[in-house]
């Protein structure tokens, strides 16, 4: 297998798991909805980072351990948990809280808070994430050519993921920026704020509640 082989090949399983609707995309979804396309955007590179960051990992061995320790696994699996549980907690809450009257220009700009604090709550989700981590562990090795560079095509793999997934995150972000102007966007920013949070939720509970 040649490396451009190898680049296609992987490309066709990336694309296939980032189009996959799942956190990610209902994080960046709600990012665009509620708090403008600028968060969309931190919110998506924060994932990105995070993906990148799993790859890396991956391509050097480092997160091997979470295949070969249980107590390791179990650890990242109840941090990622708590955060990813306390996050949609936080979304449903805010939700029913916001009236109609919060949703003006002023208050909107207002609460929108930092690009920053969008980054790392993209960043957070994939971090604590263990199954990105063994996705890359189980993918990774069987898409490096024989003479290559373990650490180089590990990293190479893991960007053209991190490609694909801005390109989708591109379209995801601007189909919210359709759907706002077709529908308003403090409705659907109260819909997408409970749905995100019952997807963020349920995937913690799962998290928790899973074995290997």
């Amino acid at each position: 297998m040649t490396i451009g082989q190898a680049l296609l090949s992987f490309s066709v399983v990336a694309a296939l798991l980032t189009v996959i609707p799942g956190l990610d995309t209902a994080l960046v979804l709600r990012a665009a909805v509620s708090r403008g396309r600028a968060h969309a955007v931190a919110a998506a590179l924060g994932i990105g980072a995070g993906c990148l960051a799993w790859g890396v990992a991956a391509a050097v061995g480092a997160s091997a351990l979470l295949v070969a320790s249980e107590t390791a696994y179990r650890v990242l699996t109840l941090a990622g948990a708590v955060y990813l549980a306390g996050l949609g907690a936080h979304l449903l809450w805010s939700s029913f809280r916001r009236r109609d009257d919060d949703e003006s220009p002023a208050a909107e700009s207002s609460g929108r808070g930092s690009l920053w604090g969008s980054w790392l709550t993209g960043l957070g989700t994939n971090i604590l994430n263990p199954k990105i981590g063994v996705f890359y562990v189980a993918t990774i090795p069987q898409f490096i050519p024989d003479g290559t560079s373990p650490l180089l095509m590990g990293i190479l793999l893991a960007v053209v993921h991190n490609a694909i997934g801005m390109i989708w995150f591109a379209f995801v972000i601007g189909g919210a920026g359709f759907m706002v102007r077709a529908l308003g966007r403090s409705r659907f920013a109260r819909v997408a704020d409970r749905v995100t949070g019952v997807v963020l939720v349920g995937f913690g509970l799962r998290l928790a509640l899973q074995h290997r």
